[in-house]
């Protein structure tokens, strides 16, 4: 039996309108997935930076041992490698969760929460990790934080369940209100409709978006701390405060957005879409027009510090926009989709380096803003055809009816 799109709006819309009193977001369990879900990226990311302020340590210890004299392989130079955990499953792995707890009115709030912990972790490691190594030694930055990791995967394993009919301790109004407003969202179809997804132009929308969001990301964090370096002749990294300043303001932005945009959709009755857009708009136009002032700052390091910041904390918009998009056009293949546009966006990490380092050969000013020029190109690009191409809908081809439809 059919039923009215416009009947099942309708009592979807009430249901939530009744939703604060029958399963309030406070002291719930997609609450409580949301904060040990940050607690888990919280310890990712300080897992990740942690290494990186430790090999520095790590080096000058092993600087005191013998060399080896040897001759018979001639001494070659090489670029120092920094080596980072592997977290490329655990966002892919977070969305297909998120695909079965978070009603839709409420992934805004939700994922940016659990995300957050990213931003937040990288803010305390930094000057964490380099107290522990000056005050005790290297080694404790590993025993500290992986105790902490294996103390959160104990609590993770007890409080959270795949599901919501999967937990022990949810309560029935809440599991009703989560199951209710998937109802028309989810697929039980086992096989993955491989060829309408690649085909899918609002998928290609959050690729595009994702590749050049990155591209910009990357050429903020990992190279322009070099040109303040080089050119500016002021060193970011040696002060913990200013490299773990830009992360701070992205937390607080994510979090905040999070909030905001949901708080559009649910009592402005602003579509989806259109939220999602919007907030993709101002965290990608955002860091491509402080991106581009950082190479006409002159000589003044402060002001390329705040350009950093701004433009960091901006991009935190984007949580909201097409970096949850995801969930929106397919519910039941989010973590599908987030796995293929995270590949397309490692791709800027690997090549935007490698193209700034051959349009600087003489590091000169000139050569820096146009490797600003590129960079803040591909993001608007990436933006406008997010905005162009976007969607805020399940697509057919990621509901049960879809495949009774082509048969």
């Amino acid at each position: 039996m059919a039923i009215c799109r416009e009947c099942f709006e309708c009592d979807y819309l009430l249901l939530v309108s009744f939703s604060f009193f029958l399963a309030p977001i406070c002291c719930s369990a997609r609450l409580s997935l949301a904060i040990w879900a940050f607690f888990g990226f919280f310890l990712l990311y300080a897992l990740r930076v942690n290494l990186s302020v430790a090999l520095v340590d790590m080096v000058e210890s092993n600087a005191s041992l013998p060399k080896n004299t040897s001759s018979t392989c001639p001494e070659h130079s090489a670029t120092p490698v920094v080596f980072r955990n592997t977290t490329g499953v655990t966002f892919p792995a977070m969305h297909a969760m998120w695909s079965s707890w978070s009603p839709p009115l409420e992934r805004s709030k939700l994922l940016s929460i659990s995300y957050a912990g990213a931003q937040l972790g990288t803010v305390v490691s930094l000057p964490l990790s380099g107290l522990i190594c000056f005050y005790m030694d290297w080694v404790y930055v590993f025993y500290i934080f992986g105790a902490l990791g294996v103390l959160w995967f104990f609590f993770w394993v007890l409080m959270v369940s795949d599901t919501p009919e999967t937990h022990k301790r949810i309560s029935h109004a809440e599991k009703e209100y989560i199951l209710s407003s998937l109802t028309e969202q989810l697929s039980s179809q086992k096989s993955v409709p491989w060829k309408a997804m690649w085909t899918s132009l609002p998928l290609w929308a959050i690729v595009v978006a994702h590749f050049s969001y990155n591209w910009t990301f990357y050429t903020l964090l990992t190279l322009l701390p070099t040109y303040m370096k080089e050119i500016l002749r002021f060193d970011v990294q040696e002060n913990g405060f200013l490299s773990a300043l830009p992360y701070f303001g992205c937390w607080v932005c994510i979090i905040l957005s999070g909030q905001f945009a949901d708080h559009l959709r649910e009592k402005q009755n602003f579509s989806t879409v259109c939220v999602r857009k919007t907030f993709t708009l101002i965290g990608m136009i955002g860091p491509a027009v402080f991106l581009v002032a950082a190479g006409f700052i002159g000589c003044n390091y402060k002001l390329a510090v705040a350009f950093v910041t701004i433009s960091t904390t901006l991009g935190g918009f984007s949580t909201s926009g097409y970096s949850i998009n995801h969930l929106d056009i397919a519910p039941s293949y989010a973590g599908i989709l987030l796995g293929i546009t995270n590949s397309f966006a490692t791709i800027p990490g690997m090549v935007g380096p490698l193209v700034a380092k051959s349009l600087t050969h003489s590091n000169t000013v000139g050569e820096w803003q146009i490797v600003f020029y590129i960079a803040a190109a591909i993001n608007l690009f990436g933006a406008f055809f997010f905005a162009l191409f976007g969607s805020g809908e399940v697509q057919d081809w990621a509901l049960d009816g879809y495949h009774l439809h082509r048969n």
